[in-house]
């Protein structure tokens, strides 16, 4: 009640029972206040029906017993201090098996990629993925789960036709409840919130980020405009620039990312954290190729291409060019024809057009143009980031502890003492993570070394000012 609610969203984890409603104000003083009997009970005002679709509470229970457990789940995600690595544990579900769920380019339930269903693995450990925030901004999906035993924070996107539900006041007599339909593939205010929401909270705990990206833009209509998503959406770009853990960015099968949806995930926002893969099946670009094609195809070239290329066009041209000396009635059955034969064409060098544009959206072009690092199957692609993000938390560990160790070096130079110690191949994140490990008294002497070097280099400049 009161400012205990208050403190319940500051603490920004907040699971509540069905029972347990969180208010600012009783429902009896708000009767007085108003001057009649409004209202009729506690639940009316702050019940899981209103702090959950609104993304107050995160998740709803039956009762203690269940609340206690959600609690010690939640915590088992999160390192012990702020900075240990993340809390991995011994997994049974093996890193190299296939993601077998596969997404289709009809909508489909994200969760399903993400946990599997009873016939179908999916890409998270089974049983793992526990989703976080389920009745609010419901064209996003949030939540954390765990790869090959590493903890994750995991961000995927609906879809689905999903609704928002906007209850009515019992206090304003004209007020109705609104059913606001909401695409898929399509970020709205509520769930661009959300994003950024769950992005800064997992960097709280500490957690490497998948965000499985599948977003054709935002929505850009009146209701939207005036519901702040532009702020909404910028907050997404703040909370990746300030993210301290790795950040990966994967399309999976048959999934786009386009416009400004790009832009707010795009990883030259923080670049020593974020990095982009996609699966040879997907699309991305800022326009769709249909759009592409009508800025850069517009009529006048299609038809410019059609005489400089079809046979029969040509001879119409050369027909007409020498129909000077004719009569105007020969020359307009010509024209008819040419007229006739464009029309015939039209559909045929658009789709080709269409194509071609959709060539430049493939993954081979986006790693040709360096916006993604890999092409990365989605059967394979649960092994491919575990061992990318094993390897990268030890490195960042081992970076950091340089770093640490000497205040004059950048996360560039760090980089390179790792590397020069390497003796695997770095390309290699397996055998970099093998060498780590074999090696860790050999690189705790050399951050001692480093230490040791930056102290001398502090007492020498010392000397040198005196």
């Amino acid at each position: 009640v009161g400012i205990g609610a208050y403190l319940n969203r500051l603490g920004q984890r907040v699971i509540q029972m069905k029972q347990g409603p969180m208010i600012l104000t009783g429902y009896s003083a708000l009767n007085k206040l108003l001057g009649r009997d409004v209202y009729n009970s506690q639940d009316q005002l702050g019940g899981p029906q209103i702090m959950f679709p609104n993304g107050v509470t995160h998740e709803v229970v039956d009762n203690d017993q269940e609340g206690v457990a959600s609690i010690i789940k939640w915590i088992s995600f999160v390192p012990k201090t702020t900075n240990d690595s993340p809390a991995s544990r011994d997994c049974a579900d093996p890193v190299n098996r296939d993601v077998e769920f596969r997404p289709t380019p009809t909508p489909y339930d994200p969760r399903l990629m993400l946990s599997g269903t009873e016939d179908a693995t999916g890409f998270f450990d089974t049983d793992s993925f526990k989703e976080y925030l389920a009745g609010w901004g419901k064209s996003v999906t949030a939540g954390r789960g765990r790869l090959g035993g590493v903890p994750m924070g995991a961000i995927a996107v609906e879809t689905r036709l999903v609704e928002q539900v906007v209850p009515a006041d019992p206090a304003d007599a004209n007020s109705r409840e609104a059913i606001l339909p909401q695409a898929g593939q399509v970020l709205f205010p509520d769930s661009s919130f959300k994003t950024a929401q769950a992005i800064k909270d997992f960097n709280k705990e500490g957690l490497p980020i998948m965000i499985f990206a599948n977003w054709r833009g935002f929505s850009g209509g009146s209701r939207d405009m005036a519901g702040e998503i532009l702020k909404f959406g910028a907050q997404i770009v703040d909370a990746l620039r300030e993210y301290e853990h790795p950040v990966y960015i994967y399309l999976p099968p048959h999934g786009e990312l386009r416009g400004g949806s790009w832009v707010v995930v795009d990883p030259t926002i923080n670049e020593e954290k974020m990095s982009m893969f996609a699966d040879p099946d997907s699309r991305g670009g800022i326009l769709e190729p249909a759009g592409i094609t009508e800025v850069k195809f517009r009529l006048p070239d299609q038809l410019k291409v059609m005489h400089s290329i079809d046979p029969q066009l040509q001879l119409l041209d050369a027909e007409l060019e020498a129909a000077d000396t004719m009569d105007n009635d020969a020359m307009v059955a010509i024209e008819e024809q040419i007229s006739a034969r464009e029309e015939l064409l039209k559909p045929v060098y658009l789709q080709a057009a269409t194509e071609f544009a959709d060539l430049h959206d493939k993954t081979g072009r986006m790693k040709a143009k360096g916006v993604i690092e890999e092409a990365v199957p989605w059967a394979r692609s649960r092994e491919f980031f575990f061992y990318t993000v094993k390897r990268r938390i030890a490195q960042d560990d081992i970076i950091s502890k340089l770093k640490a160790a000497d205040d004059t070096l950048t996360t560039d130079a760090a980089t390179d003492i790792v590397k020069g110690m390497c003796s695997a191949d770095w390309e290699n994140n397996q055998a970099v993570i093998d060498f780590f490990a074999a090696s860790s008294s050999d690189i705790d002497a050399k951050i001692d070394s480093v230490r040791k070097a930056a102290i001398e280099a502090k007492i020498a400049a010392l000397q040198a000012a005196l």
